[in-house]
Parts: C-alpha cells; structure tokens; sequence
C-alpha cells in the first residue's frame, strides 16, 4: 500500500475540519476525492504535504510504510509527494528557469550534478508538450500568470519533477476547455505503476479525461462513501443533497453545530 490514512482528524486554528477520515492509496492508481465546500478536502492536501497551519490531532498516514507525519515538509517532497495547489503562489524576483533548475538540484541531493542542457532540453520539450510559450522560462513564477498559466505551470512542475504521487487541488477550477484538456494530458502522461495520483475536484469534466480507479465522497470531515467512476454519475446526477440523505448522522450534527 503506498498510502494509508487511518481515523485522521486535523484541525486549523482550533476548529475541527477532518473529523476521523479513512482512505488507502494503492501503487499506480488514481483516486478522485470529491465533496462540497467545506468539506476537508483541501485540508487533507495541506496535511499531506505537512502544511504547518494545519494541527493534526488524531489518527496516522503510513507513507509506503513510514509515518508520514515524522516527517518535514522537504522530506515529503523528496520522497515523492507533489501537490498542485488549487491557488498557485506568486514569486516576484524567482525565474521559472531558476526555479526548476534549483529544485532539480535539490532532488539529487547533492550526490550528482545537474547536467543544465539535457535538464533545459527536458523543460522546453514538456512546454511544447504543454502548449506552453518557451518565453515563460524567463519569466519570474506564476508573476502576472492567468488562472490557465498558473495551473499549466504547476503540472509543468508535475512531468519534470515526476512524483510518486501528484495530489491536484481543484487544479481545473476556472480553466477553459482547452486548458483542461492540456492539464488532462499531463497528467494521463505520466500515469504508470509507479505514479499514483489524488484528484481533488467538485466537477465530473476533468474526470472525463482523467479516469479514476476509484472515488471517494468527502463530507463533513469524513469520506462517506467510495465506488468506482460510475459514483460520478450519480453525484451529476443527484448532488451532494443525496449524499446528505444518505447519512442523516452527519447532518444532524452539521445542523446542530450551527445552531449552537
């Protein structure tokens, strides 16, 4: 199993947002996470990654048989983890070039040198791959990016530095149809039994591209229920209300929380 996550619970700043959630990730395959706002689901991104505003209060994560959460953030990322965040950061002053040629140093620890053309030969050719203008190398990240660029340049980041497994945080919210495919197609490339990958999303289209092994409804902190692609239908077709219905304990509590 390369991830196992058993009754976590996490919070931030004191307020209970995964309530006892339950999931396991095995090698090569691709989960969608699916829920309403408020949900947990960019939560459990952040813990993943090690996200030091969020507190985990409870439960594990077994990361191919170590505790991910001894683990610092640069170590989860060296180890293989990747998360394409859903609101890419900015950096003034950082070139794209400077930043992808750092983080390639650093993932060789020191222990081997970079070769910098065959590495730049890599970048230009996953641009194209990516319909990416090759002048964005230049630029400083995500600095002035549409919403589009911004997500185009986090699954750049995904095919150079190729992960073990990619979490994508809503990476299709606000992209066109073109975009969608494109950022698809990065994905799906590299898909192999080495690569796993947790889609986080509200919408069926980018799982329309992107087949999943397996989805997975989260909902008030908790994963209530799990199937195969066709669970997507039935969420089109029915909403989260249904999900809602089908277990009246968690809205229960969600109603008796607000009017507290």
């Amino acid at each position: 199993m390369l991830l196992e996550i058993k009754n976590l619970k996490a919070s931030v700043e004191g307020k209970p947002i995964l309530k006892g959630l339950d999931f396991s990730l095995e090698k090569g395959q691709t989960h969608a996470i699916m829920g309403p706002n408020g949900s947990g689901k960019s939560t459990l991104a952040n813990v993943l990654m090690g996200n030091p505003e969020y507190t985990v209060t409870d439960g594990s994560i077994l990361w191919n048989g170590r505790d991910l959460l001894e683990m610092e953030p640069h170590e989860r990322a060296l180890a293989g983890l990747f998360l394409s965040y859903q609101y890419p950061v900015e950096i003034p002053g950082l070139t794209v070039g400077k930043f992808l040629k750092r983080a390639a140093e650093s993932r060789l620890g020191g222990e081997e040198k970079l070769n910098v053309s065959a590495y730049l030969k890599e970048i230009r050719e996953s641009m194209d791959f990516l319909e990416m203008d090759r002048k964005f190398i230049n630029r400083y990240l995500n600095t002035g990016f549409s919403g589009g660029e911004k997500k185009r340049m986090e699954i750049l980041q995904m095919l150079l530095f190729k992960p073990r497994l990619a979490i994508l945080d809503e990476t299709d919210s606000g992209l066109d149809i073109d975009a969608l495919r494109v950022v698809s197609r990065g994905v799906n490339k590299l898909r192999n039994p080495l690569f796993s990958s947790i889609i986080i999303t509200h919408y069926q289209r980018i799982l329309d591209y992107v087949k999943p092994d397996r989805v997975h409804v989260l909902y008030d902190g908790k994963i209530v229920e799990s199937g195969g692609p066709e669970l997507v239908g039935e969420l089109e077709k029915k909403g989260y209300e249904w999900i809602k219905r089908q277990n009246p304990r968690e809205v229960d509590h969600e109603q008796s929380v607000h009017s507290a």
